[in-house]
């Protein structure tokens, strides 16, 4: 048999990565951070539990850039969903939407991630959060930020703290007010977005799924 070919053992490695990454998300977001072990991750993923280490430092690097690539492909699937937009006050209004609605429909694994981030690591230097961050700052300089460094470290700090508050246990802030604070502050208009009253309340099985935002074949790349 012949030796595999560079490209295909890179490929098979990204696939490898890509369901260790969904595997952390969906037991995370089921049993929370500390009864869920890397044994867990690799057994749910199909693989070799050694591997793990391989692609990861530890199971709080692994957990933190699987919220990350979450978190950016949400965002993603909300600034090009139909009818696509250019329009800047539009976009960041699909922004802050799609992060609090992580909150919202996620709350579990949001929390972990939210404490994770107060660990001695801070944000893991990973693919999946410099993407995050690419997003986020595109998005605030077609909202038209003049000054790109310092208005995305404060949209960022600025979801953070929203995301924070709509999980402290015991006293939790809803989300609607939370949008409204942040909407206030943009001068966006309530309408742009996806306004919480034409939200569902019903998750449905697509809801539920992720393997859509860690897909194991090759995504263009975007333009």
């Amino acid at each position: 048999m012949s030796p595999r070919s560079a490209s295909v053992n890179e490929e098979l490695r990204r696939r490898s990565r890509e369901r260790l990454l969904q595997a952390a998300v969906e037991l995370v977001g089921e049993r929370g951070f500390e009864a869920t072990t890397l044994g867990d991750i690799a057994d749910r993923a199909g693989s070799a539990r050694g591997l793990v280490s391989y692609y990861f430092p530890g199971k709080r690097q692994l957990v933190q850039s699987a919220v990350h690539r979450l978190m950016h492909r949400t965002l993603e699937e909300a600034l090009e969903r139909e009818p696509r937009t250019e329009d800047g006050r539009e976009r960041l209004a699909r922004a802050i939407d799609a992060i609090l609605g992580l909150a919202r429909d996620r709350p579990v694994l949001m929390r972990q991630h939210m404490a994770g981030l107060l660990q001695a690591e801070g944000f893991v230097q990973c693919p999946e959060q410099r993407r995050l961050a690419e997003l986020l700052g595109e998005t605030v300089a077609r909202y038209g930020s003049q000054t790109v460094s310092v208005d995305y470290p404060m949209l960022r700090a600025l979801l953070m703290g929203a995301v924070y508050a709509a999980l402290v246990p015991g006293v939790p802030m809803p989300v609607p007010a939370l949008r409204a604070e942040l909407f206030q502050r943009y001068e966006l208009d309530w309408e742009m977005g996806v306004p919480p009253e034409t939200t569902p309340d019903v998750r449905t099985e697509e809801d539920e799924d992720l393997s859509r935002f860690f897909a194991t074949e090759e995504r263009p790349e975007r333009a």
